[in-house]
C-alpha cells in the first residue's frame, strides 16, 4: 500500500511485516506496487484472529481496509460476507482478484487509501485492518475514519504485531511511534464502544512474510445499536 502527503499512510497487506529484512516499510504509492509486483509476499491464508472472532457469525456488509494481496476478504466472501476491499497497490489488487476468482467468490475491490476511499459512512457491519500501516496525525483522522465505517452494532477487528523492536525497526526504516496501533484506537473510541476484546494472542504461520511473528495484539471493538 502507499501513502502521500495528503492524507496519512494506508494500511496494507492482512500479513504485514514492519520491514523486511533491511528493506524500509514502502511509503509512496510507486513503492507499494513494487512491493507487490514480484513473487507473493504472504501465506494466501486468512489471519487466524480474524478467522477466530468472525467465524460463526451471520454475514452481513464488510470492509477490508488495506487488503493486500486479498486473503482476508476473499474468505470473508466465502462465508456469505458482502465484501469491499480497499488498497493503494494495482499489483496487490490483481494478486487478490485473482484469488477471489480462484475461489469463485465475489468481492468490491477499490484502489483507494482509507481516507480517500469511496465507503459509505456507518455501514459496515464488520471493519477489518490487519497489521495496517496507519500513519498517526494530530487530527487522529485514521482513528476516526476506521470507526466511523461502522455501523450500528457493528464490529471493528484491528490485529497487530505485538513486541515489535523500536530500535530494530528503526535500523529498518520503520518507526512504531509514527503509526496507528490498538492503544492509539483505543483512545478515540469513548461512550458508545463496547471493547470485546483486547488482549495478546499466540499465532502460527508456516510461510510468508508475517510467519516470524508469534504474538499478536487482538483489538475488537463493537459499536453499540442507536437508540
Amino acid at each position: 500500500m502507499t501513502g502521500s502527503a495528503a492524507e496519512p499512510m494506508p494500511p496494507h497487506d492482512t500479513h504485514h511485516e514492519p520491514a523486511h529484512g533491511d528493506r524500509p516499510l514502502p511509503v509512496t504509492e510507486t513503492e507499494w506496487n513494487e512491493h507487490y509486483t514480484a513473487a507473493p509476499i504472504w501465506s494466501g491464508q486468512p489471519n487466524e484472529a480474524l478467522v477466530a472472532q468472525v467465524a460463526g457469525s451471520a454475514p452481513g456488509r464488510a470492509v477490508d481496509v488495506g487488503c493486500g494481496e486479498g486473503a482476508d476478504a476473499v474468505w470473508l466472501a466465502s462465508q456469505g460476507w458482502r465484501v469491499t476491499a480497499i488498497d493503494v497497490a494495482d499489483s496487490a489488487l490483481n494478486r487478490a482478484r485473482a484469488a477471489a476468482e480462484v475461489a469463485g467468490v465475489q468481492v468490491t475491490w477499490q484502489r483507494a487509501g482509507l481516507l480517500s476511499a469511496d465507503l459509505p459512512p456507518a455501514e459496515f457491519d464488520l471493519v477489518t485492518a490487519c497489521y495496517p500501516a496507519l500513519a498517526r496525525t494530530p487530527e487522529q483522522l485514521a482513528e476516526w475514519s476506521l470507526l466511523g465505517l461502522v455501523a450500528p452494532g457493528g464490529r471493528l477487528v484491528m490485529l497487530a504485531h505485538a513486541d515489535i523492536d523500536r530500535e530494530q525497526a528503526l535500523a529498518q526504516g520503520f518507526d512504531p511511534d509514527d503509526y496507528v496501533f490498538a492503544d492509539e484506537l483505543l483512545a478515540v473510541a469513548g461512550a458508545g464502544w463496547t471493547v470485546e476484546r483486547h488482549e495478546r494472542s499466540p499465532r502460527s504461520l508456516a510461510s510468508g512474510a508475517g510467519a516470524g511473528h508469534s504474538t499478536d495484539i487482538v483489538l475488537v471493538l463493537r459499536r453499540e445499536q442507536s437508540r
